[in-house]
C-alpha cells in the first residue's frame, strides 16, 4: 500500500501557538503532529510514504533524518503552492501502484485503510472518501451518498445538526485522476471531487474512528490530550 500525505501547509491560523512552522510539525505533546500519522500508517501496513511537502521543508527533512522509520519514504517538493489538488497530482505521479491512499498532514482520522482498500476495488471506484458522521458542525462541508454509497453530491460549509463530512482520506485510482485535463494549480475538493461528482465513479466510506483537525487552536490543544491515547 501507497500512501501520499499532503504536508505542505502553513499552518496560518496556529501562528501563533506553533511559531514559523508547517502545520504537520506541530509539536504534539512533544512530537511532531506529522510523527503520529506515521505511526498510524504503520499500523495500518503502509509499505510506503510518498510526503507532499512544500513551505518550510527543510525543517521535515531534518526531522526525517533523525527518525528511523520502517517504511520507505519518498519526498516531492512544490516551488510553490499547488493547491490540494495539484500537490497531489505532483505526488501520484511518483506512485506505483494503481491506488494509492491520501491523505491530509494536518488531519488525523483512525481509518482500517485495509477495508476502506478493499471497498474503493470492489466498487471500481476512480476515487473514494473516508467519510465521518458529525452532529452541529460549521467548520466542514457535507458529502451526499445514496444507497449504493456513491457520492451524488456535496454541500458548502454550513451549519447542520448532522450529517457526514469529507474525513480528508482518500483511495485514488491514479489513472482516472491523471487523465482528466487539470491545471498545475488546483482544489482537489472544488476542481475534482466537486467538477466531476457528476459521472457517478467517486464513492464514500463511513468510518466511526476518532478525527480530529488541528487547524484552529481549540483541536490543536485537543489532540494533546488523544493522541497519545489513540495511536
Amino acid at each position: 500500500m501507497e500512501c501520499i500525505i499532503l504536508a505542505g501547509g502553513l499552518g496560518t491560523r496556529l501562528r501563533a501557538t506553533i511559531g514559523d512552522y508547517p502545520k504537520c510539525m506541530a509539536p504534539v505533546n512533544g512530537k511532531p503532529f506529522l510523527h503520529y500519522i506515521f505511526q498510524y500508517l504503520q499500523t495500518q501496513s503502509c509499505s510506503r510514504i510518498i510526503l507532499s511537502l512544500g513551505y518550510k521543508h527543510e525543517i521535515i527533512t531534518e526531522w526525517l533524518s533523525k527518525e528511523d522509520w520502517n517504511v520507505s519514504v519518498d519526498l516531492v517538493i512544490e516551488n510553490e503552492p499547488l493547491g490540494t489538488g495539484g500537490g497531489i497530482q505532483l505526488a501520484i505521479q511518483r506512485a506505483k501502484e494503481e491506488n494509492v491512499v491520501v491523505l491530509n498532514g494536518d488531519t488525523f482520522f483512525d481509518v482500517d485503510l485495509k477495508a476502506l482498500f478493499a471497498f474503493h476495488e470492489n466498487k471500481q471506484a476512480a476515487t473514494t472518501l473516508a467519510l465521518r458522521f458529525m452532529q452541529q458542525f460549521v467548520r466542514y462541508g457535507s458529502v451526499n451518498v445514496d444507497e449504493e454509497d456513491r457520492i451524488v453530491s456535496f454541500e458548502e460549509k454550513k451549519f447542520k445538526e448532522d450529517g457526514l463530512i469529507n474525513g480528508g482520506v482518500y483511495v485514488i485510482n491514479k489513472k482516472h485522476f491523471l487523465e482528466k485535463d487539470l491545471p498545475e494549480k488546483f482544489s482537489f475538493e472544488k476542481d475534482y471531487l466537486e467538477a466531476f461528482v457528476h459521472k457517478g465513479a467517486f464513492y464514500g466510506k463511513r468510518s466511526e474512528g476518532y478525527f480530529i483537525d488541528i487547524g484552529i487552536p481549540e483541536d490543536f490543544e485537543k489532540a494533546q490530550k488523544d493522541l497519545n491515547k489513540i495511536v
